[in-house]
């Protein structure tokens, strides 16, 4: 695709890339209410039966997910028009899923500018190196790498490291609005957890918040890791980085069943929020089905999609990810 293409493309999307008040209201009131239905569910369950909670909670934490597209819309400014509606529904929505809002902000947005660009790795991705990198690696380095990589520690410890450490702590360069931003959501987080357990008791607190988090965590670590990581992503040095590309070639379609799609908040369609991110989630599916080049993207099913789980290491060479199995003849030259 020439780059005239490439701007033509990016331009066509400015239709959809406007926020409408009443669609963003009325997901608010479909998605919050909600949660707290089932969080309430699932707490008086308790006295009928552990499992009947369990399944009220994995409810509830499909909830998270969906008001966490919507915290994720107002770090991009495109859930409302107003800057201040954005920035106060994103702090209250990052209350819910346990994530700092101008933190986040700022690292996504480093996400979007360099996402597929090998030259500018680090910053609000996964960690990700090259089948190069890995083998010239330290042990320690490979070894770290490799537990990282596992799908138990990734979606096992994952969700506990991004609640209780990541999300809590202000980066070293963080401004002062940033590190009081975080601070406000970290108190609320504090006071609200203090409230409820002197309510309700702190097993029960246990019981019901708990595997709320874990799982809308874990799910928000697939989501992102498969949308990313698939056979053919697209992969490039700086001087041959494209931001276009990399969102049409290295963003899938993660075509899902209406239920998973809607309460994902439609984020499925990755490829045509990298490629503008200030189309708002309500607006993603009519984008898709609008622009035909769009849908030409990288498309995987909840079936296909699993294979992302043997993906390891990025082969420059032949532009696909490989398994460490697969690289384990090959050593430093």
């Amino acid at each position: 695709m020439s780059k005239q293409k490439q701007k033509q493309l990016k331009k066509s999307t400015a239709p959809f890339a406007i926020s409408d008040t009443r669609a963003g209201i009325l997901q608010l009131i479909n998605s919050i209410l909600p949660f707290f239905l089932f969080w309430f569910l699932a707490y008086h369950s308790l006295s009928i039966s552990v499992w009947l909670t369990f399944v009220f909670a994995v409810i509830a934490a499909g909830f998270v997910v969906r008001i966490f597209i919507i915290f994720h819309d107002c770090t991009h400014g495109s859930f409302f028009k107003s800057s201040k509606a954005n920035r106060l529904v994103g702090t209250i929505t990052g209350i819910i899923t346990h994530f700092a809002f101008s933190k986040w902000k700022r690292s996504h947005a480093m996400h979007h500018a360099t996402s597929g660009n090998l030259d500018k790795r680090g910053t609000g991705d996964i960690w990700m190196m090259t089948v190069n990198e890995y083998i010239h690696a330290p042990f320690w380095t490979r070894l770290s790498y490799r537990l990282y990589r596992n799908p138990i520690v990734m979606f096992g410890l994952g969700p506990c490291f991004l609640f209780l450490i990541e999300n809590r702590f202000n980066k070293k360069d963080a401004k002062q609005k940033e590190k009081m931003n975080t601070y406000l959501i970290n108190t609320s987080i504090a006071m609200i957890y203090t409230l409820v357990i002197w309510a309700i008791g702190w097993q029960a607190f246990l019981f019901v918040q708990g595997p709320i988090l874990f799982i809308s965590g874990m799910l928000g670590i697939w989501l992102f890791y498969v949308q990313h990581q698939f056979e053919d992503s697209y992969f490039e040095n700086e001087e041959e980085w494209s931001f276009v590309k990399a969102a049409i070639d290295g963003s899938s379609y993660y075509k899902l069943p209406k239920v998973i799609q809607w309460i994902t908040g439609n984020i499925g369609f990755h490829h045509v929020h990298h490629l503008s991110p200030k189309v708002p989630n309500y607006h993603l599916e009519k984008t898709h089905e609008n622009i035909t080049p769009l849908q030409q993207a990288t498309t995987i099913t909840l079936a296909t999609s699993l294979k992302s789980l043997r993906f390891r290491l990025f082969d420059e060479a032949n532009q696909t990810f490989v398994s460490f199995k697969e690289i384990k003849d090959r050593s430093p030259k």
